[in-house]
C-alpha cells in the first residue's frame, strides 16, 4: 500500500531567529511540539551531525523512545533555512521503525513560512502498513499541524504551549463527554426503556395519548445534538446554549416530578455537574488551537 508523505505548511508573523530557535533547540521544541515528551541533544563531534535522542510518553507506563540525527542544517543566498532529519526506534511496540524529512523556513513580507514534510516506514510489516494508511499516518499528521498552529500562536501572541494545551484538551475532552451524555441521554431512558419518570415529565404537560411519542422525539432530538456535539466548530456555541438548557431542564424535573430531588445522583445534583462542566468549558473553548490553520498540501 502505496502512501504519502506528510505535509505541513504554515506562515508566521515573526522573525526567522525565533521560528529556528524554537525548532532547533530541544528544550524549546519539545514544549510545542505534542509528538515529544522530551528532546535531548547528545555530545556533537567536529564536522559530524547532531544526534539526539527523544521521548514520547503515550500511556501510563508506556513510553516511546527514538533516536534522530540532523543530518544538514544551512542557510541559502535568499534567506531560506533549511534542515533535515533522520529518525528512528528500536522499540519493537512503536508504530514508526525509521523515516527521514525536512523542515523549510522561508522568509516573506511580514514573517515565515514554516513547513515539514517527512515520510517513515511502518512497524509490523503488512498489518502495520495497512494500521499506519487507515489511523497513524491521519494521526500523525493531524499532531503535526496542531503543533505547528500552537507554535505560530506562541510566537506571535505570546501563550506559551502549556496553557494551549490544557484549553484544547479541555474543550474536546468535555466535547466527548458531552456528546456521550446527550447520546445516552436520548437513546436508553428516552427511546430504549422509555423510563416512566421520562413519561411522567411529559404527561405533566401534555395529554396521555402522545406522550410516549413525544418522548421517543425529544430522545431523537438529543441524539441530533449528541452528533453535532461532534461535527460543530464554534463549541463556544454549544457550551451557552447548555448554560441556558440545564437549568431550565433541572427546573423542569422538580417541577413535574418534585420527588425525584430526594433520589440519589438526582437531576438536580446532576444538572449542577454540567452548568459548572458548561462554564469551564465556556471559557476554555476561546480561541483554541486547531489543525485546520496549516496547509496539508503543497
Amino acid at each position: 500500500m502505496k502512501t504519502k508523505p506528510i505535509y505541513v505548511e504554515i506562515d508566521m508573523e515573526c522573525e526567522m531567529e525565533e521560528v529556528w530557535n524554537a525548532s532547533q533547540q530541544p528544550d524549546l521544541h519539545s514544549q510545542w511540539d505534542v509528538r515529544f515528551s522530551s528532546i535531548t541533544y547528545l555530545p556533537k563531534k567536529e564536522g559530524e551531525p547532531q544526534t539526539f535522542t527523544y521521548k514520547r510518553k503515550v500511556a501510563p507506563f508506556i513510553t516511546v523512545k527514538g533516536w534522530g540525527k540532523s543530518v544538514a542544517s544551512r542557510s541559502v543566498a535568499n534567506g531560506s533555512h533549511s534542515s533535515s532529519l533522520h529518525f528512528g526506534t528500536d522499540q519493537w511496540f512503536s508504530p514508526i521503525k525509521e523515516g527521514k524529512g525536512y523542515w523549510k523556513y522561508i522568509p516573506k513580507e511580514g514573517g515565515v513560512t514554516f513547513l515539514t514534510q517527512y515520510d517513515y516506514e511502518p512497524n509490523f510489516s503488512g498489518v502495520g502498513k495497512l494500521a499506519d494508511a487507515i489511523a497513524f499516518r491521519p494521526l500523525i499528521g493531524w499532531a503535526t499541524a496542531l503543533s505547528f498552529d500552537v507554535l505560530k500562536r506562541w510566537l506571535e501572541k505570546g501563550e506559551v504551549p502549556r496553557t494551549q494545551y490544557l484549553r484544547f484538551f479541555i474543550t474536546y475532552g468535555l466535547t466527548l463527554l458531552f456528546s456521550l451524555i446527550w447520546l445516552y441521554q436520548g437513546l436508553v431512558p428516552k427511546i430504549i426503556a422509555i423510563h416512566p419518570e421520562e413519561l411522567a415529565m411529559v404527561q405533566s404537560a401534555i395529554p396521555v395519548s402522545h406522550s410516549t411519542a413525544i418522548v421517543i422525539g425529544i430522545g431523537v432530538a438529543e441524539i441530533a445534538f449528541s452528533i453535532l456535539w461532534l461535527f460543530y466548530k464554534r463549541k463556544k456555541h454549544l457550551f451557552a446554549f447548555q448554560l441556558v438548557v440545564f437549568p431550565l431542564l433541572t427546573l423542569a424535573a422538580i417541577v413535574s416530578v418534585p420527588e425525584t430531588a430526594l433520589h440519589p445522583f438526582n437531576p438536580v445534583m446532576f444538572n449542577l455537574a454540567l452548568i459548572a462542566l458548561s462554564l469551564i468549558g465556556y471559557f476554555s473553548s476561546e480561541d483554541v488551537p486547531t489543525a485546520t490553520s496549516c496547509k496539508r498540501k503543497r
